[in-house]
């Protein structure tokens, strides 16, 4: 979601990981909500790879280079947490029109939180808002994660202090019955990834006990309840680690660390219950990598000039 210093500085790091930006929700709002790009500040100029002084750099020759989704996905503001499903029809990620803007603001601009494309004909469809609080109720949502027709998401709302993990159910073409999800820990859990078969759920976090900064912990499920997370030393180091993805097979974990000075993309295979060293795929203000099943991979880029973060777009790296 969210300024790339965020992913940069540790401890704004930490901010964008328990989702300190988001957005007023409503099911039935008295007026309607304004577009995207009507909440976009009139002096924005959309960037483009022509324009961009720090384009993704693929060090893989196992995909195409890295595009923009282009219209109607991206717009001049900032799109970000890329969560593509499965059959790479749906798309999910967190939006606000000026990354500038504290969050405080954005809270009230009514458009800025966690939406939704849906792809028919070959082509991305006009995104949606994601409606997760009561009318007349204020949140701050975001890292949203969708498994079937659950959704995890954390937010910061009215009758909680802090930020905190929720649930919702896709019933009647409508994310509703949200309510709190907390994990049973004493220490902060980020952005997640549960494996396909519910058994494992991967996420960073600066517990004590790891490798230093962030770390990629993984609980197992037993009997319903998660178990005492393990750090997954193979991947970390004394630096940051986080946004993990774990793809359909349960035989990658993708994930973002620093390299050269801004985030970038890393994936680890498993081996014979073994995670391998981490591989470099995507560097230069490359983050939240996600999959669909045939390998296309999706990852947000930030566009970046002069140490300001002036707008995001979701891109995708075609699988060969």
């Amino acid at each position: 979601m969210n300024p790339l210093s965020r992913l940069i500085a540790f401890s704004l790091l930490l901010m964008l990981a328990f989702g300190c930006t988001g957005a007023a929700n409503s099911n039935h709002p008295a007026a309607p909500p304004p577009s995207r790009e009507a909440a976009v500040p009139e002096e924005a100029v959309k960037i483009t790879p022509a324009t961009d002084i720090y384009p993704p750099i693929l060090h893989s020759d196992e995909w195409d280079a890295p595009v923009p989704l282009g219209a109607p996905v991206n717009t001049a503001g900032a799109e970000d947490s890329p969560f593509i499903m499965p059959d790479g029809n749906t798309l999910y990620f967190f939006f606000t029109p000026d990354p500038g803007i504290p969050a405080e603001k954005q809270l009230f601009d009514n458009v800025t939180g966690i939406w939704v494309s849906h792809k028919g004909g070959g082509a991305w469809g006009e995104p949606a808002r994601v409606v997760l609080q009561d009318a007349g109720k204020l949140s701050l949502d975001g890292c949203e994660f969708v498994q079937g027709d659950a959704m995890l998401f954390c937010s910061a709302r009215e009758g909680y202090a802090g930020i905190h993990w929720f649930s919702a159910n896709f019933r009647d073409g409508l994310w509703q019955n949200w309510k709190n999800a907390d994990f049973p820990a004493n220490y902060q859990v980020g952005e997640l990834h549960i494996t396909s078969d519910g058994k494992e759920v991967f996420f960073h976090s600066a517990k004590a006990g790891g490798n230093g900064g962030l770390d990629i912990w993984v609980s197992k499920n037993e009997g319903g309840q998660w178990q005492e997370p393990e750090n997954v030393a193979a991947v970390n180091t004394p630096d940051n680690e986080g946004w993990p993805y774990v793809s359909g097979d349960g035989n990658e974990l993708w994930f973002l660390r620093i390299y050269q000075g801004s985030p970038a993309i890393y994936r680890s295979k498993k081996a014979n219950a073994t995670w391998s060293e981490p591989e470099l795929i995507v560097s230069q203000f490359a983050g939240e990598p996600t999959l669909d099943n045939a390998g296309n991979l999706y990852f947000v880029h930030h566009y970046y000039k002069d140490g300001k973060m002036l707008e995001a777009d979701i891109y995708v790296a075609y699988k060969k």
